[in-house]
């Protein structure tokens, strides 16, 4: 059902033991599901990502109990700080054991801006500014598509 994220682990325990446990969390997993929406909407393409990497080391020092390390301590702020502007509504819905995300508003909390990114409005988004940008990020695609065929002809 719902939230079954974690039925039937097998974990590794901090003292080094396996162990097996079932887990249920129906309202955390709708919870997370939406803040999550909520953050693609707020949170900085680069902030998600270093927090996505974080997020493995908070888990695993909340998990060993080191709720007042000064990593934990650390982290926490850390994440604290990635959440500032992470606030709005989300409306989901929930069919046959899963979590629909079916919008979400931030206010002036989100990073969306319509105008900034239409093509066709005055002042927004310009394509023929990508050129030089689309040729840069391309160089090391070429390069491997040369060597490739290199390598292919011989």
């Amino acid at each position: 059902g719902l939230g079954d994220v974690y039925k039937r682990q097998v974990e590794n325990r901090f003292v080094g033991m396996k162990s097996r446990g079932c887990y249920e969390t129906p309202a955390g997993t709708i919870l997370y599901s939406a803040k999550l929406d909520l953050e693609m909407l707020c949170m900085d393409r680069e902030v998600m990502r270093i927090r996505d990497q974080l997020s493995l080391k908070y888990a695993e020092l909340v998990y060993n109990g080191y709720w007042y390390s000064p990593e934990w301590q650390f982290l926490s702020d850390t994440m604290a700080l990635t959440q500032q502007n992470v606030t709005g509504e989300a409306a989901i819905r929930l069919h046959k054991a899963n979590v629909l995300n079916r919008g979400r508003s931030a206010g002036v909390h989100s990073l969306y801006n319509e105008d900034l990114v239409s093509m066709d409005m005055l002042g927004g988004f310009d394509p023929t500014m990508s050129t030089g940008f689309i040729n840069t990020l391309s160089t090391r695609i070429k390069a491997s598509k040369a060597r490739d065929a290199k390598v292919d002809s011989q």
